[in-house]
Order: C-alpha cells, then structure tokens, then sequence
C-alpha cells in the first residue's frame, strides 16, 4: 500500500506541471498572436448619407465598389431597392463579388447602391383606389416623389462622385418589383436592366397591367433587358384575384408583346421558392441570362 502511494504522487504531479506549463504555452501564443494580428473592422463598403429634396429627408445609401476599383477605368452601377445593411444589401453584394471573380467572369465588375429604406411601403406604392390598401398601407402613394429621387438626385450623385460608364441596372422584389415595374413603365431609360423579383402587381388592382406604357410601342429605341423572376407564392394581399405567379407571367406576356426590337424580356418560375426565398436564387438566374456565357 506505501509502494502504490510514493509512485501514485509523483504521476499526479507530473501531470498537474505538465497541465501548467501547456496552459502558460497557449497564453503565451494567443497574447503573441493578439499583438501582431489586432482585431480590425471588416468593411464591405462605404455608407453616406444623401439629403433628397425631392424626399424631404435624409436617406442612407450603402455602396460597395468592386476590388481594386481605378477611377481611370468605368464600372456599370446596380441599383439595389431594399438596400439597407439588414435587408439585400450584403447577400447581393455577395452575389456580385462571386460573379465577377476572375475564374468566374460573369458579369462585369460593378458598383452596387444600396439604397436603405425609411418608409417603404409609401415610397414603394403609387395610389390606389382600393379601401382595404389604404387601411393596409395608411401613408400610401409616395412612389412618384421617390422616383424623382432616383432620377434627379440618386443617379446624379452617383455619377459625379464615382467613376461610371452608362450601364445601370435596378433591382427590386415584392413592392419594391412593383417600383421596378412603375419605373420600367413611365421612365424606361432610367435603366438599361431590370430584374424585377415577385413583383406586387396586386396593388391598385392590377392597375400596371392595364396601362399602355412607351415600352410597347414599335419606336422604343433604348435597349432594354428586363427578368422577372417569381416562386410558387400564391396570394399575398389575401384576396384570389391576383396570385403572384400568375401576375409575374401576364407582366412578362404583356412586355414581350412589344413590336420593338429594342427590348427583350425572360420570364423564371422557380417552382422550389417561395415569397421569402426567391430573392437570392432569382438574382442569380438574372444574372446568368442578362449576361450570357462567354
């Protein structure tokens, strides 16, 4: 019983040193490595802060500028609706910084502006005369002040302060693909592209689907390529009259009616997506067919 404790006592303190001295290495390479490596911010753009007139109010812009951007060179400009740090911003960045990897090239390297709501549901709408929209959307009706925006203080900002050539592209889903789609019907050349995602033709009764707009006409001469992407989404303002994919195939049907040479619609049904998810998949696919394998 003695023999067994002198042999018992020095294993346990070899073990307990051997503890010690492992726990005093690691201290030692974790401070090591906190010094020479400090912690740093990571940043994937630039944030500013743009006062609108036309708004009456601050709005935030958050702008990523491709790597190694050179103001000796131009880059298209994607205009990304829902554009704030906690709505698309980062995962559509994302998308862009994958296709325009070298090994992937895809798409051009490119300015995205992502433009961060305030009161969406007002810029995103145009009136209605429907009495169940008004009591949903209270502050409704703001779109045309908002599209005034885009065009008079938006895109000329954008233009001054960054290096761009003349491709811009919009992108917008749910209302704000009804935003995209108003655009696309009243001031077509905003925009060379539109990807227009699950837009909310449902507002006003359809009443986009109705209109005549300069698209259709067989003199439209500004190139335009327009996706429109929607999942198995159903009804979202409750009523049966206008079912999301349904809508989304009409608008393409009605675009691609026109006798102009200039304009050139693609229709994607992703049958595995929903209100939620399309987004992301949607972009995508835009991406793939607004620019085609080289």
């Amino acid at each position: 019983m003695t023999k067994f404790k002198l042999v018992l006592v020095p294993l346990i303190l070899l073990t307990l040193i051997s503890c010690q001295i492992k726990k005093q290495l690691h201290s030692e390479k974790t401070n090591s490595i906190t010094a020479k490596n400090p912690d740093k911010d990571f940043k994937l753009g630039k944030v500013v802060t743009l006062y609108s007139e036309s708004l009456q109010e601050d709005r935030t812009l958050n702008i990523y500028l491709p790597e190694n951007y050179d103001i000796q060179k131009t880059y298209p400009v994607i205009y990304l609706l829902d554009g704030g740090a906690d709505e698309d911003f980062i995962h559509i960045v994302g998308l862009v910084q994958y296709n325009t990897f070298p090994w992937i090239d895809r798409i051009p390297q490119s300015i995205v502006v992502g433009i961060a709501n305030t009161k969406r549901k007002r810029d995103f709408t145009a009136t209605t005369q429907i009495e169940s929209q008004k009591k949903m959307i209270p502050d409704f009706g703001g779109s045309e002040k908002f599209i005034d925006f885009v065009e008079t203080e938006l895109q000329p900002y954008v233009e001054k302060n960054y290096s761009t050539n003349t491709s811009k592209t919009i992108i917008g889903q749910s209302l704000g693909g009804l935003l995209a789609t108003e655009i696309l019907f009243t001031k077509p050349r905003l925009f060379d592209k539109y990807i227009i995602i699950s837009p909310s033709l449902w507002w006003n009764d359809g009443y986009l689907l109705t209109t005549s707009p300069e698209v259709l006409q067989a003199d439209y001469n500004h190139p335009t390529a327009v996706y429109i992407g929607v999942g198995k989404e159903g009804s979202i303002d409750g009523s049966k009259n206008h079912i999301m994919e349904e809508d989304a195939q009409l608008l393409a049907t009605k675009i691609k009616s026109s006798p102009s040479k200039n304009i050139e619609v693609f229709f994607d049904f992703l049958p595995e997506e929903d209100h939620a998810t399309v987004t992301h998949p949607a972009v995508f696919n835009a991406f793939r067919v607004l620019y085609p394998k080289k």
